[in-house]
């Protein structure tokens, strides 16, 4: 939990257990590392570019939380995500490994 709250204020991207990609400002998390994102979006990838979805003030619950990592901005930004041609990420609910 100590990591995370260095990242309080800054630019996260979470993966969820659905496969969904949401981008968006960690205000804050509890112990069962639910997340609140300030100015968020979600990002749909697919063949023909990235869709950004605005989702404003989003909360994410902490049991749906495949992946969390924090998003150098600058580089973000440079990024030309229309241009990125990607398969969407499978969902891992019910994933056998």
């Amino acid at each position: 939990m100590t990591e995370m709250q260095e990242w309080i204020d800054g630019m996260v991207a979470v993966v969820t257990n659905d496969g969904r990609i949401i981008v968006g400002t960690l205000k804050g998390y509890d112990q069962t590392n639910n997340l609140i994102l300030a100015n968020s979006v979600e990002r749909v990838f697919g063949e023909e570019g990235v869709e950004i979805i605005p989702l404003g003030l989003y909360i994410i619950r902490g049991d749906n939380v495949a992946a969390l990592g924090n998003v150098d901005m600058e580089l973000d930004r440079s990024i030309d995500w229309a241009g990125v041609h990607a398969q969407p990420l499978p969902s891992i609910r019910g994933a056998v490994y």
